[in-house]
């Protein structure tokens, strides 16, 4: 790579303009290049195109750039589909074309599987919706802020930031839900409620929430104040549900303390059913303003669907325990197929809602859930189970749970990840030759198309005891 400064220095600092070629991109979507053995990060580089950039601050190993001329396009750049693209941090590889995005995910995960793991498997091809690469999000929280004029802003944050860019639509959601965006957002506006998500300015308004049951095409929305004392927003809420008769229920969530958590503990319902009814996988699903399932109903059917064929294939049918089951979502698929499950999950609302679904898809006898920590719970599950079913959180793994896996191994492990690389530092622990399991396969999904966001679902069998 040269240097296209005119003082030919090889060391970098703040100013310089140089040439270089991106080879990667950052989790971030931005481009990663190197030069004199320094990581450059460029904003709007694709890997294999080159640009002339001035190097503005280094952090620790790298520095951050900005881009000033592309020498070279890539064939798989494309004109973002979204005009918001330049300024909202939520879709951050909409430059890149949908075969190329799903290409990148990929070979990320391999490359996270060995640099951490040790793992040199490749991954099976990714699970993908190609008629699904936009319109797809069922779920959305829209963060709220009033500008200096009074004029109620809705969108999501710049990147790396708490400012809002603007939107009256947006392109991953589903468009049943877009097509009710700017409405919405018309009416809280004239309400003029006070408004502002970090609750800095004004105490009021924070989020908007929408939320779609995909294959009904019900719809519950949800406000989110630090408080609820809002007049006429029950009798607007009256009138969404009059308006719109895909809108069944109307809730006001309260969420008083000034921190990053979206949603609080207290909903109230303003008009019409505080819950609407999703299927899923052939399974009836209750869903309030607070549940947690995926955003991309499609994509979890196919990779839950996986999951169960495996396991009927592996097992055939005995006792499966589920940990960090949320709702079941999971857990009521298996049970349908024949299964015997034992759900751990430790947000007690999710396990309330989750013997309420199994009550009323008629799984009861075959669903058994309990409340706490999968930590606490899950070695005097272990004992009598075919098989283990893992879908934590970003972070991977508590030790403990390793710990029991270890000391317990059921004969086959399913382990879904929203992280790649706490995945393979958990994969690393419980495969040979450390641990008693093999890797069967990989499997790679792609739930947030147009993002970085990476899932994988990895499949083993024990080997030794």
């Amino acid at each position: 790579m040269t240097n296209a400064d005119s003082s030919n220095s090889n060391e970098p600092r703040p100013g310089l303009t140089i040439e270089v070629e991106s080879v990667d991109l950052d989790r971030d979507g931005k481009g990663l290049a190197r030069w004199n053995n320094w990581v450059v990060v460029v904003p709007d580089l694709l890997p294999g195109e080159r640009a002339t950039v001035q190097l503005q601050q280094r952090q620790r190993s790298r520095w951050l750039s900005r881009r000033v001329e592309l020498i070279s396009v890539s064939e798989v750049r494309r004109r973002p589909p979204c005009i918001l693209a330049d300024d909202c941090g939520g879709c951050t590889l909409q430059r890149l074309d949908d075969p190329a995005q799903t290409r990148w995910k990929e070979q990320q995960i391999q490359q996270t599987m060995q640099r951490i793991g040790g793992i040199n498997l490749a991954p099976a091809a990714p699970l993908v919706d190609a008629d699904r690469c936009f319109g797809y999000r069922n779920r959305a929280l829209i963060p709220l802020k009033r500008d200096q004029n009074g004029r109620l802003k809705a969108g999501y944050f710049r990147p790396r930031s708490h400012k809002i860019v603007n939107l009256n639509h947006c392109p991953v959601l589903d468009p049943r839900l877009d097509a009710l965006l700017e409405p919405i957002k018309k009416d809280l506006d004239a309400g003029g409620w006070p408004a502002d998500h970090d609750l800095i300015e004004a105490q009021g308004l924070r989020h908007l929430g929408l939320r779609l049951a995909s294959a009904t095409g019900d719809v519950l929305i949800t406000l989110i104040s630090s408080h609820g004392k809002l007049p006429g927003l029950q009798d607007l809420a009256q009138t969404w549900v009059q308006r719109w008769p895909e809108v069944k229920g109307v809730c006001l969530n309260l969420q008083p303390k000034a921190n990053n958590l979206v949603l609080g503990r207290t909903t109230h319902c303003l008009a019409g059913s505080p819950t609407i009814e999703e299927q899923f996988c052939g399974i009836k699903l209750s869903l309030s303003s607070t549940t947690f399932v995926q955003v991309n109903t499609s994509q979890a059917e196919r990779i839950v669907k996986r999951l169960t064929d495996w396991l009927s294939f592996q097992c055939g049918g005995g006792t499966v325990v589920d940990a960090y089951c949320g709702v079941g979502t999971i857990a009521l698929p298996l049970a349908k197929a024949g299964f015997h499950v034992q759900g751990l999950e430790l947000n007690a609302d999710s396990v309330e809602q989750a013997r309420l679904n199994a009550m009323h898809n008629g799984l009861s006898s075959r669903c058994e859930f309990h409340q706490g920590d999968v930590a606490d719970l899950l070695a005097s599950q272990l004992e009598n189970c075919q098989a283990l079913v893992l879908d934590p959180p970003r972070r991977g793994l508590d030790r403990r749970v390793v710990a029991s896996i270890l000391e317990q191994p059921a004969e086959v492990l399913a382990y879904l990840s929203c992280d790649p690389a706490t995945q393979a530092r958990d994969l690393k622990e419980l495969l040979a030759p450390s641990g008693p399991y093999e890797l069967e396969t990989v499997q790679p999904v792609d739930f947030f198309p147009q993002t970085t966001h990476l899932e994988s679902l990895a499949l083993m069998k024990r080997i030794s005891s």
